[in-house]
């Protein structure tokens, strides 16, 4: 038998991310690579109490096939939760944002077009978007998100430029309230769409982000949300909020692909958030996280000093991004830093242009403060070894 792929078949590549992961089973392998939640934030009891909720009030229909724009009730808790008017009708429930993306690709985007991404940017987001065989341009970017200018000079003839503008996967960077208003004007200016993507908005530190870019143009955007950070990844459960033109072409994408997320997991979470529980429990989850983000910020400092090693202090997230010296491929440096037990991700796959080879991305969320140090104390050594000061 003779299997003859389709030509976006040919496209698909498999992710770095995922082919790390299987190193990093390894148990003597502290992982910094995944972007995996800590599963101590997971409300375990609170499901249990939720499914015996669900199953003993509705079980019947929690069990059978259901609406494809989602559970109406979660529709409306999302509508809720977001800081503009938002309509219910607008909010679609997908199987994880990851669908999110993979269905915004499939209705916006035809072979050759032109989308717009940062630099660097949501891996995912590029393979989402790769087998509509799209070219994807990267927009200059700084530690306060993509450059204005430049945006303006790469805007003519883009279907969407694709953002995480709060605590970006892979910088952890978060775009300032002066580039949200210069990017958002320029995109009006320019009939430019956005996709903002938020899975960690709600994560910060000490002090919310500034308001979404969606809500200085709901019209001019499509905003993806996701419960994977802040309840449990297990779910896949994510949401999209889309204008009204474009939402029933999304919601016929969605219909293709699955007919409807898993109704049982929509209210199972819906019987969760009831009373105000996000309110009570996220806030455990940032204080976690910027625990493990000081404790990688002093590894960092302690064990890099003197190596020419340039990183960030994310005020939110779950992630951090280095940049080593001149003459270090972290794609090369990876095998040594597993030969030392720790596994971080390179930063080349989260670029669609010719990518930065000194960058490398590392998760602070999983591993506790004294794993993080062990880690960061063998990154260090293979650095050195790499620059021959071992």
């Amino acid at each position: 038998m003779t299997w003859t792929l389709a030509a976006r078949a040919e496209k698909m590549n498999p992710s770095a991310i995922r082919e790390i992961l299987k190193v990093t089973e390894r148990p003597d392998v502290i992982s910094l690579a995944g972007g995996l939640p800590s599963p101590k934030t997971f409300p375990v009891s609170e499901f249990a109490a939720a499914c015996a909720e669900v199953l003993a009030t509705d079980g019947q229909a929690a069990l059978q096939y259901a609406a494809s724009e989602g559970y109406a009730p979660l529709r409306q808790a999302v509508a809720g939760m977001l800081p503009w008017d938002v309509d219910p009708a607008q909010v679609l429930i997908t199987t994880g944002s990851q669908q999110g993306l993979d269905l915004i690709a499939k209705v916006l985007l035809d072979p050759g077009s032109k989308v717009l991404v940062e630099t660097p940017t949501y891996l995912g987001a590029l393979q989402a978007f790769s087998p509509m065989e799209p070219q994807a341009v990267s927009v200059a970017s700084d530690h306060e998100g993509v450059l204005a200018n430049d945006l303006r000079a790469k805007a003519k003839d883009a279907r969407f430029i694709y953002l995480l503008p709060n605590f970006q996967n892979p910088t952890g960077h978060t775009m300032s309230e002066a580039r949200r208003a210069a990017v958002s004007a320029v995109a009006a200016e320019a009939g430019l769409p956005i996709v903002e993507d938020n899975p960690y908005g709600e994560l910060w530190f000490d002090q919310p982000p500034p308001a979404p870019l969606t809500a200085r143009n709901p019209g001019g955007c499509i905003y993806l949300g996701s419960f994977s950070k802040v309840l449990a990844p297990g779910l896949r459960l994510g949401f999209l909020v889309a204008p009204k033109a474009i939402f029933p072409k999304l919601l016929q994408a969605k219909q293709a692909v699955d007919l409807h997320t898993p109704i049982f997991t929509q209210r199972m979470v819906t019987a969760v958030m009831k009373d105000g529980f996000l309110d009570r429990h996220v806030p455990t989850i940032r204080a976690l996280y910027r625990q493990q983000r000081d404790a990688m910020v002093a590894a960092l400092r302690r064990e890099m000093h003197g190596l020419d090693v340039e990183f960030n202090v994310p005020a939110g997230g779950m992630f951090l991004w280095l940049r080593l010296p001149e003459g270090i491929d972290t794609g090369a440096l990876l095998a040594r830093a597993v030969e030392r037990h720790v596994a971080f991700v390179p930063g080349a796959p989260f670029y669609a242009g010719e990518p930065d080879v000194r960058t490398l991305r590392l998760s602070f969320v999983t591993a506790t403060p004294e794993q993080i140090a062990t880690a960061v104390a063998a990154l260090a050594e293979a650095v050195r070894e790499a620059l021959g000061k071992g």
